[in-house]
Order: structure tokens, then C-alpha cells, then sequence
């Protein structure tokens, strides 16, 4: 049972605006939470609030900081909720307390926020949870934690995981031509921007054809990878901008005039969660992101013909997760991981998952979104803090990280105590 719990955050600045979903982000918190039982076993987790991803209706109508304080509330009242629980079952307690985070989000932000804006909140919480759980029953391999009803759909067993870097609006072209000089070879382009902050759905389709014919001009024919013949590719994530296919379909046609159709593996999230369109006929995979609040959401996406799903342990709590990519392997859909520019230790969480993922169709590994390392300013500090910052999985080479044993035996460190992120909650 659950007798104590802490909480604690820390402001990490970006090196640069982050632009998407029509907004910019300047910082980021990273949340600290303890769990501790009546068996003394003891969970720190950690998570990244990011406001304007979970609900930008919070994030644009208030100063940034007051949008990262209403859901750092949540998380303090998620651990008032969990207080006195068992956690022996943390898929169980996510679903008990979900609803009322839902509700207690809703009366401080004055908005029925959105699911996902109370499963990022409570991420910090569920991770602490878990880690409390895997040292009830003494083990450090990521395999013992997954539930029986999951692990046939997160049964691969990678050696690499390649590593996607994003291009947010204001990147410049050197920037982009850099990233695929490292070795990167698949690309997560953010469109959809608001070139004149009116929401002129003309001017972001033009803005978004004339970057991309851009950026085909000036890496489309290169190549990347360990070997240098992995031709660059693109992962183009739309965040709901677009209002219609009609509008998307013309975004597509640009593409296939340009030559960068064929490059174009992915699109995630086109249209608002409330927009039902299907997506079935666009010549290129859909990817359902966060309009996949829950395992009931992720149905309902493939029934639109989405053939992808991102998935984001980072963002939607691992616990959801696990129920989401069970649906989609019933479902025969292929997964993946997202970031949510996550410091190197969360990273491992979302390695964790995307090393058991099989590969997207024409690819060799699965895709791991890692877009920290370019947005904050002092990712050496950040790797400091990881009890693990050593091992060679840490680092991406030439476009992939590379997965070994020792990877899946200490379960990539995440069940190893940082000294840093528990000085931070060390009541109780």
C-alpha cells in the first residue's frame, strides 16, 4: 500500500522556440514524483509536462507558466488520489483515478480539457508507480513488468532503434541539412503552421508546400544510416491543423509534384479528434497520435483507416501504453514511439517499448522519436542524470541507437536510482 508521496519540479529552459500546433514552446517542466509503500519499496518517476501538446486550448489562452502550474496541480492531486492503493496493479489505478483527474482539470483550467492532458500529468505518478512495483517483486528487467495480456504485442526483440530527429517550424535549412549529414535518415517534419497567427487554413497549406518543396530541394536525394544508404525519409506530423481532407489532399498532390511523396512514410494526426473523416484513401499511412487518448480512441482511428499508432509512455503514461498497443496488435497495426522532448532517462522509458515494436513496413528497425538533445541547451547535464549515462544505447550513432543485451537485461537503467531526480523528493 502506498503510505508517502512527494513532488517536486524542475523549469528546464529550450535552446530555442519550439514552434507547433501553431505555438511555440520557450521551456519545459520536468516533474518529479515518490511513491513509497507499507513494504518499503520506493518509485521516483519522472515526466515533461508539455501543455501545448496535451491541450493547446490551455497552453495558448494563458502565460506558459500558468498552463505548466494548473497541470502540475493535477499531478499533486493524482498523488493525493493514489495514496492508500496497492501497487500491485497500476493499469487498475489509472483507470480508478483518470476520471477524476479529468474532472479536477476541468474546473481549475475553466475547459473540458482533453484525456491526454490529464495522462500527461499523471505520468510522473504511474512511472513511480511501476518502479514501486517491479521492486516489490525484485526485478530489473522491463519483460517481468509488462502484463501477461500485453506481451505478445510488444514481443520483438530489436538490436537497433532508429532515431528521429524533428524539424519544428523555425529550423532553419542548414539545421535540417546538418541532422541528415549526422547520419539521420527518417525525418519528423512539423507542419501546419500559422504563418500570420489568424488561422488562415490557405496560408498554412501554402506555407507547408513551400517548406516542404524546400526541404526536398535540399536533402531529398541524400542518404543516411551506419552504411550511408538509408535515403532520407520523411514523418511529416500535421498536430490536427488540417480542416478537411480536400485541404490535405492538395498538401499530398504538392508532394507527389515535388518528388517527396514517395519519401513520405508517415502522417500523423491531419484533422481535430472530432473530425471522423476517413483516412483510407490518402496515399500515404495516417498516424493516430493524440486523438489515441485510450484504447477505446485507438479503435476507432483504425476503423477510420489510420494504420499507425504512435505510441508515448512518456506522455500517456506507460500504463495506457500497454492497453493501447494491445488494441492495435489485435487489431493488426503497427506501433511506434513518440517524444515529448523528454530528458535521456525518459528517453530509455520509450526505448523500452519501441525495441519490443515490429518495424513499419519498408523499414529495418522500429522508429524512435528523440528530439531532447536538440532543444535543451545542456543535454551533457541531463545524460548526468541518468544512472546509465555511460552505456552505449544512451547515444545515437549515424541515425540509431544501438540495442544489446545489457539494454534489455537492467531495462535500459530505468529501474536504477538517479541520484539527482530522488534528492529531489526525498520526503517521506
Amino acid at each position: 500500500m502506498i503510505t508517502s508521496t512527494d513532488l517536486n519540479f524542475e523549469r528546464e529552459p529550450l535552446a530555442a522556440p519550439f514552434g507547433f500546433k501553431g505555438g511555440y514552446l520557450s521551456e519545459l517542466w520536468q516533474t518529479i514524483a515518490r511513491v513509497a509503500t507499507d513494504t518499503g519499496a520506493v518509485g521516483v518517476g519522472t515526466g515533461i509536462q508539455s501543455v501545448l501538446w496535451s491541450d493547446p486550448r490551455v497552453f495558448l489562452n494563458r502565460p506558459e507558466s500558468s498552463g505548466n502550474a494548473l497541470m502540475y496541480a493535477i499531478t499533486s492531486r493524482a498523488l493525493e488520489l493514489v495514496k492508500g492503493s496497492e501497487v500491485s496493479a497500476p493499469l487498475d489505478l489509472l483507470q480508478q483515478v483518470l476520471p477524476e483527474l479529468i474532472q479536477y482539470g476541468g474546473n481549475i483550467t475553466g475547459i473540458d480539457i482533453k484525456p491526454t492532458f490529464a495522462l500527461n500529468a499523471y505520468v510522473p505518478v504511474d512511472n513511480a508507480i511501476w518502479l514501486a512495483h517491479a521492486m516489490e517483486i525484485r526485478s530489473v528487467e522491463f519483460d517481468d513488468i509488462i502484463p501477461a495480456h500485453v506481451r505478445s504485442a510488444l514481443s520483438a526483440r530489436s538490436d537497433k532503434v532508429i532515431s528521429v530527429p524533428a524539424v519544428g517550424y523555425g529550423m532553419s535549412l542548414d539545421a535540417i541539412e546538418s541532422l541528415v549529414n549526422a547520419g539521420n535518415y527518417v525525418l519528423k517534419i512539423k507542419i501546419g503552421s500559422d504563418p500570420a497567427k489568424n488561422g488562415d487554413q490557405d496560408a498554412m497549406l501554402a506555407w507547408d508546400m513551400q517548406r516542404m518543396s524546400e526541404i526536398q530541394t535540399r536533402v531529398g536525394s541524400r542518404f543516411g544510416g551506419p552504411k550511408g544508404d538509408e535515403q532520407v525519409r520523411y514523418y511529416l506530423d500535421a498536430n490536427q491543423r488540417y480542416d478537411s481532407p480536400e485541404r490535405l489532399m492538395r498538401l499530398l498532390e504538392h508532394l507527389d509534384r515535388i518528388g517527396a511523396l514517395a519519401q513520405t512514410i508517415l502522417l500523423e494526426e491531419p484533422f481535430a479528434e472530432e473530425n471522423m473523416s476517413s483516412v483510407s484513401k490518402f496515399p500515404v499511412c495516417v498516424v493516430a497520435d493524440e486523438s489515441a487518448h485510450t484504447e477505446r480512441d485507438v479503435s476507432d482511428r483504425i476503423d477510420l483507416g489510420y494504420g499507425a499508432i504512435a505510441l508515448k509512455p512518456v506522455a500517456k503514461t506507460l500504463s495506457m501504453t500497454f492497453e493501447i498497443a494491445r488494441v492495435a496488435a489485435e487489431r493488426g497495426v503497427t506501433c511506434f514511439c513518440a517524444d515529448l522532448t523528454v530528458h535521456p532517462l525518459l528517453v530509455d522509458w520509450n526505448k523500452s517499448i519501441a525495441a519490443r515494436c515490429v518495424p513499419l513496413p519498408g523499414l529495418k528497425a522500429s522508429l524512435l522519436e528523440n528530439n531532447g538533445v536538440q532543444n535543451y541547451p545542456d543535454w551533457e547535464r541531463l545524460i548526468r542524470y541518468h544512472p546509465r549515462g555511460d552505456a552505449k544505447w544512451v547515444r545515437p550513432s549515424r541515425g540509431e541507437f544501438v540495442i544489446d543485451d545489457e539494454f534489455y537485461r537492467t531495462g535500459g537503467g530505468i529501474f536504477d536510482v538517479s541520484s539527482h531526480y530522488a534528492s529531489l523528493v526525498s520526503r517521506g
